[in-house]
This record gives structure tokens, C-alpha cells and sequence, in this order.
């Protein structure tokens, strides 16, 4: 039996304010100097849209904590099918618009979508369904791992075409946590290991942008102005924040030293301007997060619910690992932003909409 609270979990409400909050004064504070020089001296240029974005995002997360999880579950196959023709339409000649080399967007200019991000939330409810209703296979491999893992490499297929190695990434990592959360058997996932790892070496093999990466994330000093330029300048803005750091606003990175402050490496610029303390209790809020996101997943009523709440918080979890691993030099770098802090109207949107979507799981509990 299930009973619906009164309130939602008004703790993943507060850390969710607190996240935003913080990326709203951190992505002006990061991009004003950039802003100024490159937008006619409106130094408020980021701001003022990611500020946008985030009312939407706030508006559209109270509205789908109002909304019963259940009714996604319905939409599940409408929803990755639309994603699906979206990811192609990405790839057609003159239709996909091309930022840092890659052709990810859909839009005009700065009012943009990326359709990969509402893939990986398009993709957690449809897995959700589908392992849910076929929990009993999932320890098979022909009846369980294949059909749930087509549909997760045909994405990240789609994705890598762009190419982005790092949102693809995130993807297969959030269904793969989902699916060993639903049953899957560990030597399996030693066999898939093993192919993933084969797969990830021929796709750094087949592009030499890629093994640069790698050489650089090796050894940066090896080519500091080419390949190893972003993380030395990362490492630059991080480590001489010391305890306290330098001061909100005092970033001496931000000064076209370190390049897009404001996106993949707005870490660096919260360390560096708020010290070790500063970046710890960031770090702090999103653990707080992510436990009660898992909590939630605990207690969620049925399967479904339970699997959806572990793929929305696996999926923050590996951006946000991911994201700091690659700002303070332990993995190569690979584009992915920092939820709710990161400039991005896209993956703001979609992140406050996924939370909206654990807050409405949180008003459900067995008894």
C-alpha cells in the first residue's frame, strides 16, 4: 500500500536552491570579464540567460512534482522515439548548428537545445519501463542485456556521430548503473566491461583529436599550448585558491586564461576564487543530493519508480565525477558540464526537470 505526503522531500528541494543559487553567482562571476569583451561590454550577457533558463527550469520542475510519475511511463516510447529523430536531425548538413566541433544543437543562435541531454532523460524513463516490466530476464542475456543494451549503444551511436564522447558517456554509464540496480548478473558486466573498453580504444584510435586528449591528459606539459593547455590553466586557477581563496569575483584564470570559465571548467573558477572550503562545500551539496535522491529510490512504491529515481541521481552522479575528475586533471577532457552550475540552458532545464521528476517519487512512500 502506498500513501501520497503532503510535502515533497523539502531537503532535495532546499540543496536544489542552493545549486542554482551558487552556479547563478558563480557563471556571472566567471563569465563577466568574457561577456564584457565579446558582447559589446554586457558583462551580463551569461547571466542573464542562464538566469532564463533557470525560471523555466524552476517552473517546469514544480510543475512535474505535481505531476505522478506514472504518466511518463505512458509517453516512455513517444518520448525516445521523438529524441531519436531529433539526434538525426542534428546530423543533417545545414540543420545542426556546430559549437567547439561538434554539431549538437538545434536552434538559432544562443537559443538553443541539444538533444542528446533530453535523450539521456528520455532514455532513463523508457529503461525504467522496460526493466520493470521484464525484471525476471534481466539475469539472461538474450531476453535481458540485449534488448536493454541496443537501445542504449544505438544512442550513443547517434551521439558519437556529432561526435560527443562525453554526454555519450554519461549516457551508457546512467543505464548501465540502472540495469546492475535492476538485477543484471556481475559476470556480465565483466564480458560488457570488456567490450566497452575495446570499443572506447577504437573510437580513440579512429580520431587523432582523441589521442591527443589522452596524450595531454598524461602529460600536459608535454604540448602546453596546444593539447594541455586547458588542463594546466585548470590546475593554474585551482591549486593557488589555497583554503580560502581568492575572493568571489578575484579569478585571475577568468581573464582568457582558461578557456569557456563559465561551462566545463566553472569548477576551477569556484576553487580558485572561493579556496578549498568554498569547492568542498559544493562538492558537499551534491553528495547531499545524491543521498537523498538514493533514499528516495529506496523508498520508492514500486520497481519503476524505484529504477527511475536511480537513473535521474546516476545520472548526476557520473556528471558530476566526471566533471570534476576532468577540471582537476585525473580523466581527459571530455565537454561535460557541472549540474545546475555550469551555463547551459539545455542541461539546466533538463537537470531541474529530472529533479522535479524525484521530488514527485518523494511524495510516495510504502507503509
Amino acid at each position: 500500500m502506498t500513501k501520497t505526503k503532503t510535502t515533497p522531500d523539502l531537503i532535495l528541494i532546499s540543496v536544489t536552491f542552493l545549486l542554482l543559487t551558487v552556479g547563478l553567482i558563480m557563471v556571472y562571476s566567471a563569465s563577466a570579464i568574457l561577456a564584457s569583451y565579446n558582447f559589446n561590454g554586457d558583462s551580463f550577457y551569461f547571466v542573464k540567460r542562464q538566469l532564463l533558463f533557470a525560471g523555466i527550469g524552476l517552473i517546469a520542475m514544480f510543475f512535474v512534482m505535481n505531476v505522478h510519475y506514472w504518466l511518463w511511463r505512458q509517453w516512455a516510447k513517444l518520448g525516445v522515439l521523438i529524441c531519436f529523430l531529433l539526434l538525426i536531425a542534428v546530423l543533417i548538413p545545414g540543420v545542426g548548428l556546430e559549437r567547439n566541433g561538434s554539431t549538437s544543437w538545434l536552434g538559432v543562435g544562443a537559443f538553443s537545445i541539444q538533444p542528446s541531454e533530453f535523450m539521456k532523460v528520455a532514455l532513463i524513463i523508457f529503461l525504467a519501463r522496460f526493466l520493470s516490466e521484464n525484471q525476471k530476464y534481466i539475469t539472461t542475456i538474450k531476453k535481458g542485456l540485449i534488448p536493454s543494451l541496443s537501445l542504449v549503444f544505438l544512442s550513443f551511436g547517434l551521439i558519437m556521430l556529432q561526435p560527443d564522447l562525453g554526454t555519450g558517456t554519461v549516457l551508457v554509464m546512467t543505464c548501465i548503473i540502472m540495469i546492475f540496480t535492476a538485477g543484471a548478473q556481475i559476470k556480465h558486466f565483466v564480458f560488457m566491461g570488456l567490450m566497452g573498453l575495446t570499443g572506447v580504444a577504437v573510437l580513440i584510435i579512429s580520431a587523432p583529436y582523441r589521442i591527443a586528449r589522452i596524450t595531454s591528459f598524461l602529460d600536459p606539459w608535454k604540448d602546453p599550448l596546444g593539447t594541455g593547455f586547458q588542463i594546466i590553466q585548470s590546475l593554474l586557477a585551482i591549486g593557488p585558491g589555497g583554503l580560502l581563496g581568492f575572493g568571489l569575483g578575484q579569478s585571475r584564470q577568468k581573464y582568457q586564461y582558461l578557456p569557456e570559465p563559465q561551462t566545463d571548467f566553472i569548477f576551477s573558477i569556484i576553487s580558485e576564487e572561493l579556496g578549498f572550503i568554498g569547492a568542498t562545500l559544493v562538492l558537499g551539496l551534491f553528495c547531499l543530493l545524491i543521498w537523498r535522491g538514493i533514499r528516495i529510490a529506496i523508498s520508492a512504491p514500486d520497481l519503476y519508480g524505484s529504477l527511475l529515481a536511480v537513473g535521474i541521481v546516476g545520472m548526476i552522479a557520473v556528471q558530476v565525477m566526471i566533471n570534476i575528475a576532468v577540471v582537476t586533471g585525473l580523466m581527459p577532457v571530455t565537454g561535460i558540464t557541472l549540474p545546475f552550475l555550469s551555463y547551459g540552458g539545455s542541461s539546466l532545464t533538463l537537470m531541474l526537470v529530472s529533479i522535479g521528476v524525484l521530488l514527485n517519487i518523494s511524495r510516495y512512500t510504502k507503509t
